[in-house]
């Protein structure tokens, strides 16, 4: 499969991943809702971490191309920056959850669609990088499409600028970008293994999640009752799989970055038109023309100087 095509997949698997998410938290116990998120996407990345154990003492023999080393010889450091990791991801995603449970689907997706936007931000204050010419336009289309986008939801009575879920998400979005950058640097200049990151990341999600859980359980447990439903576990398994494809897009000698980021970012059709037709949500119309601002900004912010 060529590049373009494991991105557009991974794209589609971004898109029903969100719907999952909106179908998981709707009236139901977000902090189980992750718990059983995370867990799920442990328990599948801790088989291969238990084989290449099994295979470092010699209890079972693997191919000579299974990189199996890579999943266990990370240093006691190593293990603790990935540890951290897990903390960053796990507020963004607990902020995340919160607020999609009382957004409308067609308004969080796109506002989470704008994570380049703070990425680049984010470059510019800590690493000291300089947007292009595109960029610094991207950065100015995705501004008015999030603008616009608050006067959307000003007409469903949501005000962006007191709306704690709409704050919630923007804390999403900026430590989700956060989590990009440390990425970056865990993966270039520690050298972490790409799959010993994101199996170590999934493992330690569990334990930094489980607190919220046990609150949940001593303090609201009767007020906001959990419900299993089968979109649960297949938000893991859908962040999985995008994640998997999306990496070995990367992979390809003849992958373009500045092509596969807004191919990744076209994902928020799919939740928008999900949560216009199935949700029945308002004003599609001018969210529509907000979206396709945000998508046109992500192209922007793809783009480097020539």
């Amino acid at each position: 499969m060529s590049w373009i095509a494991l991105t557009l997949t991974s794209a589609v698997l971004l898109g029903i991943y969100d719907i999952a998410k909106k179908q998981s938290v709707r009236g139901n116990a977000v902090p189980i809702v992750l718990l059983c998120n995370v867990a799920t996407a442990a328990a599948i990345w801790l088989i291969p971490v238990v084989v290449a154990g099994l295979a470092n003492i010699g209890w079972v023999t693997l191919s000579a191309d299974w990189h199996s080393q890579q999943l266990i010889s990370l240093s006691l450091r190593e293990h603790g920056l990935v540890l951290l990791k897990s903390v960053l991801v796990g507020c963004s995603w607990t902020t995340a959850f919160f607020a999609l449970k009382h957004l409308p689907i067609s308004i969080a997706a796109p506002i989470r669609a704008t994570s380049p936007l703070w990425t680049i931000a984010l470059a510019v204050l800590v690493m000291g990088e300089r947007p292009s010419g595109p960029q610094w336009l991207g950065i100015a289309v995705v501004l008015t499409a999030f603008v616009a986008f608050s006067l959307v939801g000003a007409k469903e009575g949501i005000h962006f600028h007191r709306d704690r879920w709409v704050l919630l998400t923007i804390i999403a979005t900026l430590t989700g970008s956060a989590s990009a950058l440390y990425d970056k640097f865990l993966l270039q200049q520690v050298a972490i293994p790409p799959a010993a990151l994101q199996a170590w990341f999934s493992v330690y999600l569990v334990p930094v999640m489980l607190p919220l859980a046990v609150r949940w359980y001593v303090r609201d447990r009767t007020s906001v009752p959990f419900e299993w439903r089968p979109t649960i576990p297949l938000i893991a398994i859908f962040l999985l799989a995008a994640d998997f494809t999306y990496f070995h897009a990367l992979a390809d000698p003849e992958a373009l970055v500045a092509i596969i980021s807004p191919i990744r970012r076209t994902s928020i059709v799919i939740p928008f038109a999900y949560g216009i037709v199935h949700l029945s949500e308002a004003n599609w119309r001018l969210k529509a023309a907000c979206v396709a601002a945000t998508l046109v900004g992500a192209v922007l912010l793809s783009l480097t100087a020539a």
